[in-house]
Protein backbone atom coordinates (compact mmCIF):
# COMPACT_ATOMS: atom_id res chain seq x y z
CA UNK A 1 0.00 0.00 0.00
CA UNK A 2 1.49 3.26 -0.66
CA UNK A 3 1.53 6.17 2.10
CA UNK A 4 3.01 8.75 0.67
CA UNK A 5 4.71 9.85 -2.71
CA UNK A 6 7.35 12.26 -3.45
CA UNK A 7 8.40 13.95 -6.87
CA UNK A 8 8.21 16.48 -9.87
CA UNK A 9 4.62 17.74 -10.33
CA UNK A 10 4.53 17.41 -14.37
CA UNK A 11 0.93 18.65 -14.36
CA UNK A 12 -1.09 20.68 -11.38
CA UNK A 13 -4.98 20.95 -11.94
CA UNK A 14 -7.02 21.91 -9.23
CA UNK A 15 -8.50 18.75 -8.40
CA UNK A 16 -5.59 16.26 -9.06
CA UNK A 17 -1.43 16.27 -9.91
CA UNK A 18 0.80 14.15 -12.37
CA UNK A 19 3.60 13.61 -9.72
CA UNK A 20 6.70 12.39 -11.71
CA UNK A 21 8.42 9.24 -9.69
CA UNK A 22 12.20 8.53 -11.21
CA UNK A 23 10.26 8.13 -14.87
CA UNK A 24 6.41 7.15 -13.45
CA UNK A 25 4.34 9.32 -13.61
CA UNK A 26 1.69 9.08 -10.91
CA UNK A 27 -2.26 10.91 -10.50
CA UNK A 28 -2.67 11.77 -7.36
CA UNK A 29 -5.99 13.70 -6.67
CA UNK A 30 -5.80 16.12 -4.14
CA UNK A 31 -8.10 18.55 -2.68
CA UNK A 32 -8.36 22.09 -3.51
CA UNK A 33 -6.52 23.05 -0.33
CA UNK A 34 -3.74 20.79 -1.30
CA UNK A 35 -3.58 21.95 -4.48
CA UNK A 36 -3.21 25.72 -3.56
CA UNK A 37 -0.34 24.34 -0.94
CA UNK A 38 1.45 23.19 -3.92
CA UNK A 39 4.47 25.84 -4.73
CA UNK A 40 7.06 24.22 -5.89
CA UNK A 41 7.84 21.49 -8.51
CA UNK A 42 9.07 19.50 -6.01
CA UNK A 43 6.88 17.90 -3.78
CA UNK A 44 5.63 15.37 -0.90
CA UNK A 45 2.58 14.38 -0.23
CA UNK A 46 1.29 12.19 1.75
CA UNK A 47 -1.17 9.30 0.05
CA UNK A 48 -4.27 7.22 1.27
CA UNK A 49 -4.74 4.43 -2.01
CA UNK A 50 -8.12 3.01 -2.79
CA UNK A 51 -8.04 -0.04 -4.61
CA UNK A 52 -11.29 -0.99 -5.93
CA UNK A 53 -12.97 -3.91 -8.51
CA UNK A 54 -12.52 -0.84 -11.15
CA UNK A 55 -9.83 1.66 -10.00
CA UNK A 56 -7.24 1.95 -7.96
CA UNK A 57 -6.63 5.31 -7.08
CA UNK A 58 -4.55 7.80 -5.34
CA UNK A 59 -5.45 10.49 -3.17
CA UNK A 60 -2.56 13.03 -1.78
CA UNK A 61 -2.49 15.76 1.05
CA UNK A 62 0.28 18.34 2.24
CA UNK A 63 -0.95 17.76 5.92
CA UNK A 64 -0.90 14.88 8.08
CA UNK A 65 -4.15 16.47 9.50
CA UNK A 66 -5.86 16.27 6.46
CA UNK A 67 -5.05 12.62 5.23
CA UNK A 68 -6.57 11.93 8.82
CA UNK A 69 -9.39 13.76 7.89
CA UNK A 70 -10.33 12.00 4.64
CA UNK A 71 -9.72 8.35 6.17
CA UNK A 72 -11.85 8.88 9.01
CA UNK A 73 -14.28 10.14 6.71
CA UNK A 74 -14.38 7.50 3.86
CA UNK A 75 -15.03 4.96 6.59
CA UNK A 76 -18.57 6.29 7.29
CA UNK A 77 -21.56 4.42 5.43
CA UNK A 78 -22.14 6.47 2.31
CA UNK A 79 -19.46 8.30 2.22
CA UNK A 80 -16.97 7.58 -0.97
CA UNK A 81 -13.64 9.03 -1.57
CA UNK A 82 -15.48 11.83 -3.93
CA UNK A 83 -17.08 13.53 -1.22
CA UNK A 84 -14.58 12.83 1.66
CA UNK A 85 -12.12 14.77 -0.80
CA UNK A 86 -15.25 17.69 -1.51
CA UNK A 87 -15.33 17.75 2.94
CA UNK A 88 -11.21 18.46 2.74
CA UNK A 89 -11.41 21.00 -0.37
CA UNK A 90 -14.25 22.85 1.81
CA UNK A 91 -12.77 23.02 5.42
CA UNK A 92 -9.08 22.39 6.84
CA UNK A 93 -8.99 20.07 9.10
CA UNK A 94 -8.96 22.75 12.35
CA UNK A 95 -12.49 24.15 10.70
CA UNK A 96 -13.92 20.50 10.10
CA UNK A 97 -13.00 19.65 13.82
CA UNK A 98 -14.63 22.61 14.96
CA UNK A 99 -17.87 22.30 12.96
CA UNK A 100 -17.96 18.84 14.65
CA UNK A 101 -17.42 19.15 18.06
CA UNK A 102 -20.66 21.94 17.10
CA UNK A 103 -22.64 19.54 15.32
CA UNK A 104 -23.17 22.71 12.68
CA UNK A 105 -25.50 20.76 10.28
CA UNK A 106 -25.74 23.90 8.26
CA UNK A 107 -22.37 24.21 7.68
CA UNK A 108 -21.63 20.58 6.53
CA UNK A 109 -24.37 20.67 4.06
CA UNK A 110 -22.82 23.50 2.06
CA UNK A 111 -19.88 20.48 0.84
CA UNK A 112 -21.33 19.29 -2.35
CA UNK A 113 -23.04 16.03 -2.27
CA UNK A 114 -23.80 16.32 1.25
CA UNK A 115 -27.44 16.81 2.42
CA UNK A 116 -29.18 17.13 5.66
CA UNK A 117 -29.56 12.77 6.27
CA UNK A 118 -25.61 12.33 5.37
CA UNK A 119 -24.48 15.69 7.53
CA UNK A 120 -26.29 14.14 10.07
CA UNK A 121 -24.69 11.11 9.94
CA UNK A 122 -21.34 12.19 9.69
CA UNK A 123 -21.70 14.56 12.54
CA UNK A 124 -22.94 11.59 14.95
CA UNK A 125 -20.03 9.04 13.30
CA UNK A 126 -17.07 11.55 14.18
CA UNK A 127 -18.15 12.94 17.41
CA UNK A 128 -14.65 12.33 18.85
CA UNK A 129 -12.98 14.20 15.63
CA UNK A 130 -9.70 15.32 16.94
CA UNK A 131 -7.41 17.32 14.99
CA UNK A 132 -3.55 15.79 15.88
CA UNK A 133 -1.50 19.14 17.37
CA UNK A 134 -4.40 20.35 19.47
CA UNK A 135 -4.40 20.98 22.94
CA UNK A 136 -5.33 18.54 24.81
CA UNK A 137 -4.60 16.45 27.73
CA UNK A 138 -3.47 12.85 27.49
CA UNK A 139 -6.60 11.85 28.85
CA UNK A 140 -8.53 12.97 25.52
CA UNK A 141 -5.79 11.08 23.78
CA UNK A 142 -5.54 7.41 25.62
CA UNK A 143 -9.39 7.69 25.30
CA UNK A 144 -9.30 8.06 21.45
CA UNK A 145 -6.83 5.21 21.26
CA UNK A 146 -8.95 3.68 23.34
CA UNK A 147 -12.03 4.29 21.49
CA UNK A 148 -9.91 3.50 17.68
CA UNK A 149 -8.75 -0.22 19.39
CA UNK A 150 -11.99 -0.99 20.08
CA UNK A 151 -13.90 -0.32 17.25
CA UNK A 152 -10.97 -1.48 15.18
CA UNK A 153 -12.14 -4.82 16.81
CA UNK A 154 -15.90 -4.58 15.52
CA UNK A 155 -17.79 -3.32 18.23
CA UNK A 156 -20.44 -0.42 17.79
CA UNK A 157 -19.46 3.11 18.75
CA UNK A 158 -22.24 3.57 21.24
CA UNK A 159 -21.55 0.77 23.53
CA UNK A 160 -18.01 1.65 23.35
CA UNK A 161 -18.45 5.00 24.36
CA UNK A 162 -20.89 3.36 27.50
CA UNK A 163 -18.41 0.54 28.11
CA UNK A 164 -15.75 3.60 28.68
CA UNK A 165 -17.50 5.68 30.64
CA UNK A 166 -15.78 6.83 33.57
CA UNK A 167 -13.13 4.67 32.88
CA UNK A 168 -9.31 6.56 33.37
CA UNK A 169 -5.55 5.52 33.01
CA UNK A 170 -3.69 4.94 30.04
CA UNK A 171 -4.98 3.66 26.67
CA UNK A 172 -4.04 0.02 27.52
CA UNK A 173 -5.72 0.10 31.08
CA UNK A 174 -9.36 1.51 29.07
CA UNK A 175 -8.69 -1.15 26.55
CA UNK A 176 -8.84 -3.73 28.77
CA UNK A 177 -11.97 -2.02 30.86
CA UNK A 178 -13.79 -1.27 28.17
CA UNK A 179 -13.70 -4.87 26.91
CA UNK A 180 -14.71 -6.40 30.25
CA UNK A 181 -17.70 -4.32 30.30
CA UNK A 182 -18.08 -4.94 26.82
CA UNK A 183 -18.29 -8.54 27.08
CA UNK A 184 -21.05 -8.23 29.55
CA UNK A 185 -23.55 -6.45 27.17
Amino acid sequence: MIVGIEGVVEHRDPTYVHINVNGLIYEVHVSINTSNAIQQKRVKLYATQIIREETNALYGFMQKNEKKMFDTLIKINGVGPKVALAVCSTFTPETFARVVSSKDVGMLKRVPGIGPKAASRILVELADFIVDGEAESSVGASMSEAVMALESLGFKKEAIQKALAGVSGDTATMVKEGLKKLQRL
